[in-house]
């Protein structure tokens, strides 16, 4: 029961829109957006699977490829929801055009160092990136959107700071990847929130993906030209993998750029704790990464900070109406 009169509760559609007959409430467009967002959290946290199987390719390679399956997924989506008159709305507005195009220039930055991570075997430490990702996330809502945290929060943030210290310690070295990372993607987010309702999250990523396509056809005709491609030469097998992260690759970002548009920016830093979980489960269990005891102290105390902010969240929804 969603509490509205019958035949007036909102629903979700394929594409992580709210529908509704007529008009939707807030704390339905928040719970759009949560289930948005916990769906597009869980889809990344499994994605190395994939980017593991398409080993030998490379990384700047396989993100080219995500790039241009992930515009014909889009157009393909655009055709069934007749949404081509909007996609063109945006690229004749310049201000959120600029928007998406400073978007799709951190989320590649994002892709390429997350499958260079894969690849090279240091899943745990972008598992660590994305722990601080929604530490920051969390910051950017606070000094940029003025969103306000509680004292729980407010703790909760606090220890993963301080685990993101003890782990990135215990590399030895400046954890490049997980700052890469966390960096790339909380100023994705931000940008993606700032662009707002006034673009759908279908139509925004198709757009980023159209920027981004030029490059990458360029890149994978040179790479081609040199004999250096492996798309066409291991198999039908890898030609699918190749393919498939494309749709794997759209489709939590819709759900993504949906929750961004739903929910305050802190709640977005809040569900990001799955994806990292789940990549330090792959990559110790699966990819069979060694743990020295101060990382697994580390991991301790921002599991700590996920159960605070869990709990946070908890009372806070059954404190509302």
């Amino acid at each position: 029961m969603c509490g509205a009169p019958p035949g007036r509760c909102p629903t979700l559609s394929r594409l992580g829109r709210v529908s509704t007959d007529p008009g939707p409430d807030e704390s339905a467009i928040r719970r759009a957006g949560l289930i948005n967002g916990f769906s597009a959290y869980l889809l990344w946290g499994v994605m190395p699977l994939l980017f593991a199987a398409a080993a030998p390719t490379g990384a700047l390679e396989l993100v080219s490829h995500r790039v241009i399956w992930s515009l014909v997924f889009c157009a393909l989506l655009l055709v069934f929801t007749g949404g081509y008159a909007r996609t063109w709305q945006i690229l004749r507005s310049p201000r959120t055009f600029g928007l998406l195009l400073l978007a799709s220039v951190l989320i590649a930055i994002n892709w390429t160092t997350f499958i260079y991570g894969v690849e090279t075997n240091q899943l745990v430490e972008i598992s660590l990136g994305y722990y601080l990702n929604p530490l920051l996330s969390i910051g950017l809502g606070v000094v940029f959107l003025g969103e306000k945290l509680r004292p729980l929060q407010w703790t909760a943030v606090g220890f993963g700071l301080l685990a993101v210290i003890v782990v990135g310690v215990s590399l030895g070295r400046i954890p490049y990847l997980a700052f890469t990372v966390a960096l790339s993607f909380g100023l994705y987010g931000l940008v993606k929130n700032k662009v707002g309702s006034r673009v759908g999250a279908l139509e925004g990523m198709t757009v980023e993906s159209l920027v981004l396509a030029v490059p990458s056809a360029i890149y994978l005709i040179v790479l081609g030209s040199l004999g250096l491609q492996t798309f066409s030469g291991l198999g039908g097998w890898h030609v699918f993998v190749i393919i498939i992260t494309g749709p794997a690759t759209a489709i939590p970002l819709i759900l993504f750029s949906a929750a961004a548009r739903r929910i305050p920016l802190s709640w977005v830093g809040m569900l990001q704790y799955l994806t990292p979980t789940l990549q330090f489960i792959l990559g110790v269990t699966v990819l069979g990464e060694l743990m020295s005891t101060p990382r697994w102290i580390g991991f301790f105390i921002i599991w700590i900070a996920v159960i605070l902010l869990c709990t946070d969240l908890v009372r806070t929804s059954r404190r509302r109406p």
